[in-house]
Order: structure tokens, then sequence, then C-alpha cells
């Protein structure tokens, strides 16, 4: 169950690392053109997402503050949430299965360090 909840943690950190960076790089005129949330709420969404992929990996890689990768993954799948209710906003249709997908691996992550096998600080 480790090694499943480790690939699982490794592939939502790429995805939101990615995600959230694309967030910074990508002109905001381009990402309002979609959906018309303000600019920066878009950068506070891309920095949350990059904070919450760190927070996947890094207190597991270091075994320090171990108890904040079960808490990175609730907030992502508060994201998540809120991609889900977007992407209907806008008439995404099946689109829709993306954020929500995400967000049910996140909640997995999220039970499986906090219940099932959590994380061991090395002091």
């Amino acid at each position: 169950m480790n090694i499943v909840l480790w690939i699982v943690q490794v592939l939502l950190a790429v995805e939101f690392l990615f995600s959230g960076v694309m967030k910074f790089v990508t002109p905001v005129e381009e990402m309002t053109k979609q959906m018309s949330l303000p600019g920066w709420f878009l950068h506070f969404i891309g920095a949350a997402e990059v904070l919450g992929g760190l927070g996947l990996i890094l207190p597991g890689l270091f075994s320090k503050k171990t108890d904040l990768t079960p808490l990175s993954a609730v907030g992502l799948v508060v994201i998540m949430i809120g991609a889900c209710v977007i992407t209907l906003m806008i008439g995404g249709g099946a689109l829709v299965l993306i954020p929500l997908v995400t967000g049910v691996l996140a909640a997995f992550v999220a039970y499986g360090r906090w219940r099932v096998m959590p994380l061991r600080s090395g002091r």
C-alpha cells in the first residue's frame, strides 16, 4: 500500500506542479479567455497548487513534518472541488471527469496517509 500511495503522490505532485507553474507562465489575458476569473485569483490557485504538490512529496522525502502530506492532499481536494464547479459552469460536460478523478486520487492520498499508512517522522 505504501508503494501505491507513493506512486499516486508523485503523479499528483507532477500534475499540480505543472499546472501551478503554468498559471504563472501563461499570460493572464490568455487564461481569462476561457473563464472569467481575476488574474490574482488564478495566481493564488497556482501558488496553492505548487505548494500542495511540494507538500505531497517533500515531507515524506525528508522525513520532516510528515503530517503536512495529508493536509496538502486535503487542500488539493478543495481546489479540485472548485475546479469541478468551474468546469461545469463553463459547460465542460465530460471534461469534469479530469478534476473529479484528480480530486478522488488526492482524497485517496489524504485518507491513506492519515489512517492507513501514515508517514513516519525521522527525528
